[in-house]
């Protein structure tokens, strides 16, 4: 649990540190966007078929954060620095990235109480190994949607 506590508040600090170019727009959208992602696909694999689970099994409010305000901060991250002029390699190279240190963390947050709050049910740790790239390139097609909607619409900063 006192990984959960503890990233919330530095991923935040650090997301608003260095995301400075994304519009305040962008980053509304990627944080609800990422909220309702997470609870749609945890319904399915936390609630109804205990894949895994934050901190105890079923609905857990001191869980809340994880739900809320642990991943849309890391999400704008991404995307803050993400190559979209690069070549296909240099965006697959930082997807890849990406995802080693997601999986890293996913490690960290398994540790026993009172450090980690992410338990296993079904689910496995490969599973995340190719789950977390289709999660990403779906943030980063979200992430175009909404740039051309901006710019559609003539928003921004």
């Amino acid at each position: 649990m006192f990984l959960l506590y503890t990233s919330t508040i530095v991923f935040n600090v650090i997301a608003y540190k260095f995301v400075k170019e994304m519009s305040a727009n962008k980053i509304v959208h990627i944080w609800l966007f990422t909220i309702s992602l997470q609870l749609l696909f945890d319904t399915f694999i936390d609630l109804k078929y205990h894949g895994y689970w934050y901190l105890t099994q079923g609905i857990d409010y001191l869980a809340f954060p994880a739900y809320t305000l642990l991943i849309p901060p890391i999400n704008v991250l991404f995307l803050e620095y993400f190559p979209f002029g690069r070549s296909v390699k240099g965006k697959a190279l930082y997807i890849i990235i990406w995802t080693i240190l997601l999986l890293l963390y996913e490690m960290l947050v398994n540790l026993p109480p009172p450090w980690g709050y992410f338990h296993y049910g079904w689910w496995k740790f490969w599973y995340s190994c190719f789950m977390d790239p289709i999660l990403l390139l779906i943030l980063i097609g979200f992430y175009k949607f909404i740039t051309k909607l901006e710019k559609k619409l003539k928003l921004g900063h």
